[in-house]
């Protein structure tokens, strides 16, 4: 990496001493910031459907080398928000509202398994982990930072995923959550919506700390097809 991609501009978070920085607990590198603030844009419609990616302006906008550009671009592809096109660059994509209806319903079976093994399969020492970055959403409800909220939530399913003590699930699992997470994410700015998804999480957790398979597996599979709800809400109101 060199040294113009020690940060970036256009609001970005800054960067320090390498490729990556911790967030919190979160270690994030310069691609997946890159990515984050690109899918930011689009979903908020900024960069509309059709409109092109350059690598080069891109690199010249956020001050940073093509590697992590290209790299973001990548996951950006994976994300169903650009379409990336051999020799031809990239575009901006957007799925169509069957496309995104489809991937939250099979997000929320394979989180609401995640759950249901979890609930059986996590030990006492994980099932603590859970209570404990559970505990830490209340502190950012009140204080109201999606961002941060953000981060937090992706250590709080990844705890389970982690409890369901099936690796190949969990694979299948974050594999497609990383295609939905823009959408995810957006949902977050909503009024009042840090404070909801907090509660939906607590029915979660108490499901997995009685051990009740059914009731965690319904809990969760209730909160991410609440997500998908808030999402549309989002959208429109844009």
């Amino acid at each position: 990496m060199t040294s113009s991609d020690t940060h970036m501009h256009s609001g970005a978070t800054v960067r320090q001493g390498g490729p990556s920085v911790a967030v919190g607990n979160v270690k994030r590198t310069l691609a997946e910031e890159l990515h984050a603030q690109i899918a930011d844009e689009i979903v908020r419609g900024a960069l509309l459907p059709g409109s092109a990616l350059d690598e080069t302006e891109l690199a010249r906008r956020f001050d940073v080398s093509r590697t992590p550009v290209r790299e973001a671009i990548r996951q950006l592809a994976a994300s169903g928000l650009i379409e990336a096109r051999p020799h031809r660059g990239a575009v901006v994509a957007r799925p169509s509202e069957s496309r995104l209806a489809d991937m939250f319903d099979m997000m929320a079976e394979l989180e609401a398994l995640c759950a249901r093994n979890a609930a059986e399969r996590m030990t006492s020492m994980e099932r603590r982990a859970l209570e404990a970055v559970h505990e830490t959403f209340r502190g950012l409800t009140q204080a109201g930072d999606p961002q941060r909220f953000h981060e937090v939530n992706e250590a709080f399913h990844g705890t389970i995923y982690s409890g369901a003590h099936n690796s190949y699930l969990a694979e299948m699992t974050i594999a497609t959550r990383t295609r939905v997470q823009p959408y995810r994410r957006a949902q977050f700015r909503n009024l009042g919506r840090l404070a909801k998804s907090h509660s939906e999480h607590d029915r979660v957790v108490l499901a997995i700390l009685r051990g009740d398979r059914e009731q965690a597996a319904g809990a969760m599979h209730a909160h991410i097809m609440t997500v998908w709800s808030e999402f549309g809400r989002y959208i429109a109101s844009l």
